[in-house]
């Protein structure tokens, strides 16, 4: 295997279930303890010893009530509810870690970019600039209704929302310090120097925010920008503000094309062919031998719930997949809700058309994306064929079973990705996540953040 270290985060939410529907009732499965403070910082130590770049946290600020138009069935079965805050959750694992970087999800639609931005500077301050927003703008009506508005800001609309509120928060970090603001001088009483501390004066569609950002600059100034969004104008925001991009897929062609044409994007708003990297999710069922690897996957598919991967996938998608029958080929529909999730299995598969029950079935286990099968060597074909087929940098490695799925990665995939090189060594002294991800501690010159520096 000749490439370049992957990037290797792991993929987690703040729930008893996740991306693999019923899995929580297996067992072996610890993900009830999500509340529990110690379930996540002994995962993220686990995933920091073992050379984890980082642990990305999805969130979603609402009830999955679109499947029969009722939270029921997410609630009954734990289809990502209930689901606790997840940036309360780093602050903790930050002090029990010394590199793992922290993508944390948070939503522009319900959110101020004056204080959100507070919370990441402090965050950033907190783990020595291991920090990145996860930046979404969130895509349920449910959470829409709680939040103070009667219905979704439509799906276009909520991009060019977020556009502004990226702009505040950038104006905030990259602007409002110079970076001789700080002096710390005991002697002549000077701690900040007024003079080098700037108002941003913002006042846009959305936000009116005149004043200078509340925290001094932190280690990165600027989070980590990652993104998620395949959409015709989520791919647009993608290439224009992100570091790491997030792609949903199950087919590696797929997602090669998704790569191929934000790249293309980025290089049309001025940025270079390297400014971003894409990572996409994937679930590995691994044991000792091939032969094992299989009996843990067979078994885990008896605790596949179907009604929750239509609970997910009807969340997913705007879509009530309980009025349609589980035989009815799949077609894209234009909602408000996530596209790129409808689309993904609509192009799965050229030679027949995919069913509700086949994707009831797929998402089962490790939902919308790829699932690997197989020992240490055949796992390790297995991503190093994905990654040069779609072009990604590296993998978001959820779980079937926590923290099962993690323990055996690091145990049989690790070493045999370390020993072809495709896992870096721990550095000698902790970086910055954005040193780790791209060799740099601030935002590139071509990201246009950085017209809001002081120079």
């Amino acid at each position: 295997m000749s490439r370049k270290p992957l990037l290797l985060f792991g993929f987690m939410m703040n729930v008893p279930g996740h991306i693999s529907a019923g899995l929580w009732r297996h067992p072996d499965c610890q993900a009830y303890r999500y509340t529990e403070l110690s379930y996540w910082t002994d995962i993220a130590v686990k995933l920091d010893r073992a050379g984890f770049d980082a642990l990305f946290i999805a969130d979603a600020l609402g009830q999955l009530d679109v499947y029969q138009q009722k939270p029921d069935t997410a609630l009954r079965l734990a289809a990502q509810m209930p689901v606790n805050d997840p940036l309360l959750l780093v602050s903790a694992m930050a002090a029990a870690t010394t590199h793992l970087g922290f993508g944390i999800t948070v939503s522009t639609t319900y959110e101020q970019p004056y204080l959100l931005a507070r919370k990441f500077t402090t965050l950033d301050h907190l783990t020595n600039g291991r920090i990145a927003w996860n930046l979404v703008t969130s895509m349920l009506d449910s959470a829409a209704r709680n939040l103070g508005l009667t219905q979704q800001i439509a799906h276009d609309e909520r991009y060019d929302r977020a556009q502004e509120f990226l702009d505040v928060a950038c104006k905030l970090w990259e602007g409002s310090w110079e970076e001789e603001a700080v002096q710390r001088d005991k002697a002549n009483s000077l701690y900040s120097d007024p003079a080098k501390v700037h108002n941003i004066n913002h006042a846009g569609r959305w936000y009116q925010v005149p004043g200078a950002h509340l925290s001094e600059p932190s280690p990165q100034r600027t989070p980590v920008i990652f993104q998620a969004g395949t959409s015709s104008r989520g791919s647009r925001f993608a290439a224009h503000n992100a570091e790491v991009v997030f792609l949903g897929g199950v087919t590696a062609q797929a997602i090669a094309e998704d790569i191929a044409h934000i790249r293309q994007l980025a290089q049309e708003e001025g940025r270079g062919p390297d400014a971003l990297r894409f990572i996409t999710a994937i679930t590995v069922v691994t044991a000792a031998t091939d032969d094992e690897a299989r009996q843990k996957y067979a078994d885990y598919q008896r605790y596949i719930s179907e009604e929750a991967a239509l609970a997910l996938f009807s969340a997913w998608t705007g879509v009530d997949w309980s009025q349609e029958d589980l035989d009815t080929p799949l077609a894209f529909r234009e909602t408000d809700a996530c596209r790129s999730a409808l689309a993904s299995l609509t192009r799965i598969d050229a030679e027949k058309p995919w069913t509700l029950r086949d994707a009831a079935r797929y998402i089962g286990i490790g939902g919308l994306h790829p699932v690997m099968v197989g020992g240490p060597e055949s796992v390790a074909d297995q991503l190093d064929a994905f990654a040069t087929a779609s072009g990604v940098d590296g993998f978001n490695l959820a779980w079937a079973i926590s923290p099962g799925s993690f323990d055996d990665f690091i145990e049989h995939v690790i070493p045999v990705l370390r020993a072809r090189g495709v896992v870096r060594e721990l550095p000698a002294n902790p970086l910055s996540l954005r040193e780790r991800l791209s060799g740099q501690p601030r935002l590139a010159a071509d990201h246009p953040a950085t017209q809001f520096r002081r120079h």
